[in-house]
């Protein structure tokens, strides 16, 4: 499937998913119809090889699809980001083993990055143990990656640099336990619960390491560092909720008639400035995300990597448009007054799912400052 088809399939589905925001909230987890429809368009896909049957999408198609899907749904958009994201473990793996993992073309992977598990050598793969949170998309999910440390008799083995060594295993569905913790306040549908392993064994094929391992692929995808393509895919999802937010919004200013008023909410010249101020903050985060992208694009394509410089920037521009896209909500839920605090308003589950995603670790405020320090030369290899 080329880019432009994905994206098609993807403009197609999001009508189709809209309707169902409320019950996949309530539910806490995507109905398997909309999760199969998202398999069939190829989006847990997009960052597969095209050699193992996968999109290989270039990262600015990855990120408007996530956005579009998030426009319809935040949690079916997070699910979406987390699925392609963890396919990226396909490039790294043995193409056999790939082969294995992704046989099935309608298969999801799930994953956590985190080493939360503790696996040890035994015959040719792992003996694993570990608990992993924010699992997202657990539930539907055929095969499920984590992170683990290796373990020796007398403790963690090191690397050449004196550091724990990390790697990440798959494992199957079955080998695997769900521990339902995702009571939050947004993005309820991700189904984001506790992910736990006793003593599973894990061929060493089913492994490899994220941080240290080079992909087997060669396309320009695969240069960019798998956490970079974690804070885009973010973004994408935080850029489709403002979008939908300022829509709802509108939608709501020129109906609404506040109290002693015989003019629509729209009429009020705050909510002319917030309006205003909103549609500048996601554009402006937009348009710095896709230039970022595009420009790492084509430094990886010249070059053939992605310096500490790129990663900065990929890292900077995820956060500033994830970041300035919850500044939007916010306006809007404001501009919204007493309406928006309502379960009925779909301005109220902007507003929680935009902070959620503010949250995670890869777009976090001290994300800037780790960027500060590399534009400065005084941050540290590999911090990014």
């Amino acid at each position: 499937m080329s880019d432009a088809a994905l994206l098609e399939a993807a403009a197609a589905l999001a009508p189709r998913i809209r309707p169902h925001a409320e019950a996949i909230e309530a539910a806490r987890r995507l109905p398997a119809p909309i999760v199969e429809d998202l398999a069939r368009a190829g989006l847990f896909r997009m960052l597969v090889p095209r050699a193992l049957g996968g999109g290989e999408v270039a990262p600015e198609t990855m990120i408007r699809a996530i956005e579009t899907i998030a426009r319809a749904d935040g949690a079916a958009g997070w699910c979406v980001m987390v699925g392609a994201t963890a396919g990226m473990m396909s490039a790294f793996l043995e193409p056999d083993a790939a082969r294995e993992v992704f046989a099935d073309p309608l298969g999801v992977m799930s994953g956590v990055f985190a080493p939360m598990g503790r696996a040890v050598e035994e015959g040719d793969g792992y003996r694993v143990t570990g608990r992993w949170p924010f699992a997202s998309g657990v539930e539907h999910s055929a095969h499920r990656m984590g992170g683990v440390i290796l373990m020796g008799p007398n403790g963690p083995l090191l690397s050449a640099r004196g550091e724990p060594r990390i790697t990440h295993v798959v494992f199957e569905a079955r080998q695997t336990a769900v521990v339902d913790t995702w009571t939050v306040s947004g993005l309820r549908g991700s189904g984001s619960h506790d992910l736990t392993v006793e003593g599973a064994f894990v061929p060493r094929r089913w492994s490899a390491s994220l941080l240290d391992d080079r992909p087997r692929h060669e396309g320009v995808l695969y240069r960019f560092p798998i956490f970079g393509l974690l804070a885009l895919g973010i973004a994408g999802v935080a850029l489709g909720i403002a979008r939908e937010a300022i829509g709802a919004l509108t939608e709501l200013a020129t109906a609404k008639r506040p109290m002693w008023s015989k003019r629509s909410l729209a009429h009020r010249e705050l909510v002319q400035l917030q309006v205003a101020e909103a549609e500048a903050l996601v554009r402006s985060g937009r348009a710095f995300l896709f230039e970022a992208t595009a420009e790492v694009t084509e430094l990886a394509r010249a070059r053939g990597e992605v310096t500490e410089r790129d990663r900065a920037l990929l890292r900077l521009a995820a956060t500033h448009a994830t970041r300035s896209a919850a500044q939007a909500v916010d306006r809007m839920y404001q501009a919204g007054g007493g309406t928006s605090i309502y379960a009925t308003s779909p301005l109220q589950r902007y507003f929680r799912d935009i902070h959620v995603a503010t949250q995670h670790v890869m777009v976090a405020e001290p994300t800037y400052a780790a960027v500060g320090k590399v534009l400065l030369g005084v941050g540290e290899p590999g911090m990014l």
